[in-house]
C-alpha cells in the first residue's frame, strides 16, 4: 500500500511551497515516484533526498531520516545515539511526551550532528516547537519535519567520503521510495 498522499509530483510542491526553494529541478505532473527516481539522475542528486522528505508523511520522514543517519554513521557517538533514540520512540508510539522528549533532546543537541536534526525532524513533527512549561505555544510549521529530516540525511551524507557519497545517496532514496510503498 502506498504511503504517498500525491498524484503528482507537483502537488508536493503546491501543499509544501517550501520544498521549490530546496529543490532545484521544476515540478512534474509525473507521479511523486517516478519524479523522486528521476531526480536521483540530474546534476543535483541532492534534490531527491529533498524530495524523498517532503512526499513521505512526517512518521515516515523521521523513521526514514533515522535509519539513512544509523546506515551513514554505523558507530553514532552516546548524543548520537539519544537523538535517534528519542526520535525512533516517537515513530514508534507517537504520543506527545514522546514528541516533546525527541524535541528537548534535540534542542540541546549539536545542530551539526545529522542525529540531532532527526529528533528535531520528530520533536517538530507537530504541537508546540518550543518546551513546554515556557508558557507559550508556537506551533510547528507543517514542512518543518521534511525540512529537518532533510538536512539529517544530508548532513550524514556530507561524512561520507566523495568517491562513497553518490551510492549511498541512491541507497537512501531508494530506502525512502520502498517506505513510501512502492
Amino acid at each position: 500500500m502506498s504511503r504517498v498522499r500525491f498524484a503528482t509530483a507537483r502537488e508536493v510542491y503546491e501543499a509544501f511551497p517550501t520544498a521549490q526553494e530546496e529543490i532545484q529541478s521544476d515540478p512534474s505532473d509525473d507521479p511523486p515516484l517516478t519524479y523522486l527516481k528521476s531526480l536521483v539522475e540530474t546534476t543535483t542528486p541532492e534534490d531527491a533526498v529533498a524530495f524523498c522528505a517532503y512526499v513521505l508523511p512526517r512518521r515516515e520522514a523521521v523513521w526514514w531520516a533515522c535509519q539513512c543517519v544509523r546506515a551513514l554513521i554505523p558507530s553514532p557517538g552516546a548524543e548520537e545515539t539519544a537523538c535517534l533514540s528519542a526520535a525512533e520512540t516517537w515513530v514508534r508510539d507517537p504520543e506527545e511526551h514522546h514528541r516533546r522528549a525527541a524535541l528537548q533532546t534535540g534542542l540541546r543537541g549539536d545542530r551539526r550532528s545529522a542525529a540531532t536534526w532527526a529528533a528535531l525532524a520528530a520533536g517538530w513533527s507537530g504541537g508546540s516547537m518550543i518546551e513546554s512549561g515556557q508558557g507559550v505555544v508556537v506551533l510547528a510549521p507543517p514542512e518543518l519535519t521534511a525540512k529537518s529530516a532533510r538536512i539529517a540525511v544530508l548532513t550524514a551524507l556530507a561524512r561520507i567520503s566523495a568517491k562513497e557519497r553518490t551510492a549511498r545517496l541512491r541507497l537512501c532514496v531508494d530506502s525512502g521510495a520502498r517506505l513510501a510503498g512502492h
